[in-house]
């Protein structure tokens, strides 16, 4: 069974559990209005490439990254070192996070908050909006078209912007079928983790110019943004890169800084 395979098995057994628990009809209302995570990405001709910088402390590739780190710490050192939004991963079993994270960092910064996770079931958006998120991630190698497209139009209907994950051209084409306003191409491969970072660049013909474009994974130098903006990425997403570093918000300054951001 692949990575991704048993993340989804143990994924639905979670969410079969919190409708149980707390039903949908009891999640408390959101405590603010939704910032919009298409607003902070989008990059007009000549703009400097933006960054959606993650609090990520494990990972089923990496293993313990920054075990026990404060979200909230995280995330405001990122947001003074110029990130245009934060995600946080928010499962538990296999990525260390937790919701919770995800509230206390969505009231303590100012720019929009990105629920990573394994999206299976519309609950898990409205879960998110209820929680504080603005946006939520939504993986196409983990769903069927059918379901794709009701994760995208709950978020939708919630004021949510939905990041839709792709891996290769058909997932792509699937995600614009769904009605993705945002596409974001992991140059890492779900099934075995080997990474492909010239694969964002490859999909920017196929993603329609007017889809904000995010390249996800393996981002480590100033070089490899450079490379990603000169490609027409509108964004990067990186989060281990930092994680890794004694002060991420000064690994993202620098990161940025060295790319011409």
């Amino acid at each position: 069974m692949s990575i991704l395979a048993r993340i989804l098995d143990a994924k639905r057994a979670e969410v079969a559990r919190a409708k149980v628990e707390r039903p949908e009809a009891e999640l408390p209302p959101p405590p603010r209005p939704a910032r919009s995570l298409a607003a902070a990405l989008r990059r007009p001709a000549g703009a400097p490439i933006r960054a959606i910088a993650e609090v990520k402390r494990a990972s089923p590739s990496a293993g313990p990254i920054r075990p026990g780190a404060d979200p909230v710490a995280i995330a405001r050192e990122y947001e003074d070192a110029g990130a245009a939004a934060v995600s946080v991963l928010t499962d538990r079993e296999f990525f260390d996070g937790e919701l919770r994270f995800l509230t206390a960092v969505a009231e303590r910064v100012a720019c929009p908050v990105l629920r990573k996770d394994f999206l299976v079931d519309p609950y898990q958006v409205a879960e998110a909006r209820s929680a504080g998120a603005d946006a939520v991630l939504v993986i196409v190698a983990a769903v069927d078209d059918a379901l794709l497209a009701a994760l995208v139009a709950r978020a939708r209907e919630l004021d949510m912007d939905a990041l839709v994950e792709a891996h290769d051209a058909d997932e792509v084409h699937r995600a614009i079928a769904a009605g993705a306003r945002i596409v974001g191409v992991n140059h890492r491969n779900l099934s075995d983790f080997t990474i492909d970072m010239s694969l964002a660049a490859r999909m920017r013909t196929v993603v329609p110019p007017e889809t904000i474009l995010v390249a996800e994974s393996g981002i480590r130098t100033a070089a490899d943004v450079r490379r990603l903006a000169g490609a027409g990425a509108d964004a990067i997403l990186v989060g281990e890169t930092l994680m890794r570093a004694p002060s991420p918000g000064a690994a993202l300054r620098a990161l940025l800084a060295g790319a011409g951001a």
